[in-house]
């Protein structure tokens, strides 16, 4: 996959490519190598707390929700909750089920001074198919990247 540098500068490309405000966009596969492979660096995973529990878990990576189930209201808290978690200089991949409310919160870190935040493109679950499932057109599962079941 190239080195920490080339998957790191490509992400940024990316970004660049797509107007993103934040450090970069990475691949499900691509999220994994920077984080294995960058020191410190932090897997912050936005789910609900249902989503954790039903559909499953990565090992290792924060959890702190963007919005609360059932009533997917935006978490009041989340800023405050990343910074008692989650070190500002820290290298930050954010995770959701498809990439839509890490999007938001990478945004929103970067807003507040993260200065290395990057979006894990597809998410968890990946796009849905032509049945309206999820789990079959990319995202971490898909890929085959390590995870659990709640």
């Amino acid at each position: 996959m190239g080195t920490l540098s080339d998957l790191l500068s490509l992400a940024h490309e990316r970004a660049e490519n797509l107007g993103l405000p934040y450090q970069g966009a990475l691949t499900p596969g691509e999220a994994w190598e920077v984080w294995q492979r960058a020191p410190g660096a932090r897997l912050v995973d936005v789910r609900t707390r249902a989503e954790l529990d039903w559909v499953g878990r990565v090992a290792g990576a924060v959890e702190i929700e963007w919005k609360s189930y059932p009533s997917m209201q935006d978490n009041p808290n989340f800023m405050a909750q990343l910074k008692h978690q989650v070190d500002s200089e820290a290298l930050v991949l954010f995770l959701c089920r498809s990439g839509v409310r890490s999007d938001s919160a990478a945004r929103a870190a970067s807003a507040a001074g993260y200065g290395n935040c990057y979006n894990v493109l597809e998410g968890f679950e990946g796009d849905r198919d032509a049945n309206g499932q999820r789990n079959r057109i990319g995202g971490w599962r898909h890929t085959g990247l390590p995870w659990h079941q709640g």
